[in-house]
């Protein structure tokens, strides 16, 4: 008996800490976004003025929010389609074309994951940058004396210099996953394939996807939820929601609203927004790649 007290305990005390710090840093501020969303409060006043579900109300009907919604929806669709399409494909070839310097490659698609976002956002400002710019001088060779296109000041393709910057920064992290995934794979299944005259590319989605799938499934609802704090981190060093809210998303725009509008409430109601969404996306993702494990 004493000695399960012992173990319950010991138990108690390893996990006590870090209950404690979720509750702090995780669980409170949560309870506290939601019950400051139904104040009118600019933030350092004393005043608050409660105004129930007024904030959510002009939410709706506020046209920068309705687009920067747009945005965040836009770049999370395009970025993870592109990203995981292509980590995959890359993978695939690491792994099964026995590619020499595989672990060369698989370096250097890693380092971006390891560079800060400030700096991820200085060197394609530099590559976007519409007279110096490494991309326009590029394309000069092949357009001639055209004009050089704006990739951060036209409305109508800045969202996409962001979205190709947001791959360029994931595809990498993802790549060497799949390839952890891909390499236990025996070897068996793809000669036994092989024998049976399986072309390749049906191997890569009739065995490899099958049999990494429940990696993808984990690292794509991670990553859907992981790109909205990325795109406000890129958005905000690059552009700053310029030019006229083309790049504004959700955070960016909760952060301005809280902070620089003077708007706390407001921008608290965006945040209730932000997380509902987040979490209706993680269980409509989680709820349409379910599927039987299959085991080999």
């Amino acid at each position: 008996m004493e000695k399960q007290k012992g173990r319950g305990r010991f138990i108690f005390f390893c996990v006590a800490p870090a209950t404690i710090l979720f509750l702090i840093f995780m669980v409170i501020p949560t309870i506290n976004i939601f019950r400051m969303s139904f104040y009118k409060w600019g933030g350092y006043s004393p005043n608050k003025e409660f105004v129930g579900f007024n904030n959510f109300v002009t939410l709706f009907q506020d046209t920068k929010f309705l687009q920067s919604f747009q945005n965040t929806v836009l770049l999370i669709v395009i970025v993870t389609i592109v990203t995981f399409g292509l980590a995959l494909i890359f993978a695939a070839l690491l792994t099964r074309a026995k590619v020499k310097g595989t672990n060369f490659f698989r370096t250097i698609f890693y380092i971006p994951n390891i560079l800060s976002m400030v700096v991820i956002a200085a060197i394609f400002s530099a590559i976007y940058d519409p007279d110096r710019g490494l991309l326009n001088g590029i394309l000069g060779i092949f357009r001639g004396d055209a004009q050089a296109i704006a990739w951060l000041g036209d409305q109508k393709i800045v969202i996409y210099s962001i979205a190709g910057t947001l791959i360029w920064q994931a595809i990498g992290y993802y790549m060497v996953m799949y390839m952890a995934s891909m390499a236990s794979i025996p070897e068996s299944l793809y000669e036994s394939a092989n024998l049976e005259g399986v072309s390749a590319v049906k191997q890569f989605f009739t065995i490899t996807i099958p049999l990494i799938w429940t990696n993808i499934r984990t690292t794509l609802t991670f990553f859907i939820i992981s790109s909205i704090n990325l795109s406000f981190l890129l958005v905000t060093t690059m552009t700053d929601g310029k030019p006229d809210g083309a790049t504004e998303v959700f955070l960016s725009y909760m952060y301005k609203q809280a902070y620089g509008n003077s708007s706390y409430g407001y921008g608290m109601a965006i945040g209730v927004i932000v997380f509902l969404f987040s979490f209706l996306l993680s269980a409509v993702v989680n709820a349409v790649t379910k599927r039987e494990p299959i085991e080999f």
